[in-house]
């Protein structure tokens, strides 16, 4: 199993901190907003005597409740073809082992979530990745690279959108050039749609919008982000293939159920009000607005404007992020403060790409935004391994 480029420089984060250090997290995606107290309330008020399992499915109160707020999303599926997952780690692996044998490959355009590699090697799968470029924005790569990645083992692509790690957002037309790749080749279409809801620039496509694919598509969905509850651990497997869905069952029996609780915060969540995500939305959006543009006033640095999610990827004069990012927690400190960063090696399949990346969660305030990129500033100036260009 890959180490995860997230989490593996936590026990130096952890140093850092006993030694007095104020560290800010940009490397992983937990938002500082608060859970919902609507739904915190449905779970402290919850009444039954036994803690029982639900249905391996799911409680059939919530899969109906999630049809509800998939249809304010255009998106028009019946309880029967979803299944709760336990957070959308499991909805994705479900996907893996139901639709791919091991030997079968499956196609990632790059960076992509890193995760995507843990789950392929528990499936015995091969991620084929194609590359997208920080100078494009990370934008869909040409259908050309797609045809050479095809193979006969090919069996799947994967497609997050808005895109972990880069922000990007899939445009109506690019989801229409996945349409007909599916259908050319018989693949199917894994869609990660966790970060739906925070869309800044152009409007949101979803792979369950694509007509005569219905059999192609599986929605990969978690309510972690969309709620700030990352810790519920609870998603959602999609589709309309019958066949797929009776597959996906076996494993979701194997594992018995979902966690209890967390079904009960995702059945209120659906009843927030309409205009829940207009604050929220707006406070990643000036978040993302501060944190791009201290990027590029930065001498070396560059960062795309990402369309979506909450993340930015930078390439930083620097000759290695991993280095760089340990370097961070380990050897620098401004003001007693420091910052955490996701090297960007860990979000690609090829080896040697993303040396001179990074990624950043902007999950914090404005004030912590400032005053990480002032560490990062300072930082750049210091590093004994920067690239002067």
């Amino acid at each position: 199993m890959p180490a995860s480029p997230i989490r593996k420089l936590v026990p130096y984060a952890e140093a850092a901190k006993k030694r007095g250090i104020k560290v800010y997290h940009l490397n992983i995606g937990q938002p500082d907003i608060e859970t919902p107290e609507a739904c915190l309330n449905a779970v402290r008020h919850s009444d039954f005597k036994v803690l029982e399992y639900s249905h391996s499915a799911g409680n059939e109160s919530y899969r109906k409740k999630l049809t509800e707020y998939y249809s304010k999303n255009n998106i028009h599926v019946n309880a029967d073809q979803i299944i709760i997952t336990t957070g959308g780690s499991e909805a994705i692996l479900f996907g893996f082992m139901a639709c791919l044998d091991p030997g079968d490959e499956v196609i990632i355009p790059q960076p992509f979530y890193a995760n995507y590699n843990g789950f392929a090697t528990a499936a015995g799968v091969s991620v084929k990745p194609i590359s997208s470029s920080i100078e494009t924005g990370f934008a869909l790569p040409p259908i050309k690279d797609f045809e050479l990645a095809i193979s006969e083992k090919t069996k799947a692509i994967v497609i997050c959108n808005p895109n972990n790690p880069t922000g990007y957002l899939y445009s109506a037309e690019e989801m229409q050039v996945l349409k007909q790749l599916i259908l050319k080749h018989d693949l199917f279409l894994f869609a990660d749609e966790a970060y739906r809801e925070f869309c800044y620039d152009g409007e949101f496509t979803s792979a369950m919008h694509l007509e005569g694919v219905e059999d192609h598509v599986v929605l990969m969905d978690t309510i972690s982000k969309r709620y700030s509850a990352c810790g519920g651990r609870i998603g959602a497997f999609v589709t309309k293939n019958k066949d797929l869905l009776d597959a996906a069952m076996k494993f979701a029996q194997a594992r018995l159920s979902p966690p209890s609780f967390a079904q009960i915060l995702g059945e209120a969540a659906v009843d927030l009000p309409d205009d829940y995500f207009n604050k929220t939305k707006a406070q990643y959006r000036e978040r993302r607005d501060l944190i791009v543009s201290r990027l590029n006033a930065m001498p070396g640095v560059f960062c795309p404007n990402p369309g979506g999610a909450f993340y930015a990827m930078a390439k930083l004069p620097i000759d290695d992020s991993d280095k760089f990012c340990q370097w961070l927690l380990e050897s620098f400190s401004y003001k007693g403060q420091t910052v955490m960063l996701a090297p960007a090696t860990g979000f690609y399949s090829t080896v040697g790409l993303g040396k001179n990346e990074v990624r950043l969660a902007y999950v914090i305030n404005t004030d912590a935004i400032n005053a990480a990129m002032d560490c990062l500033e300072k930082a750049l100036e210091e590093y004994p391994g920067k690239i002067i260009t």
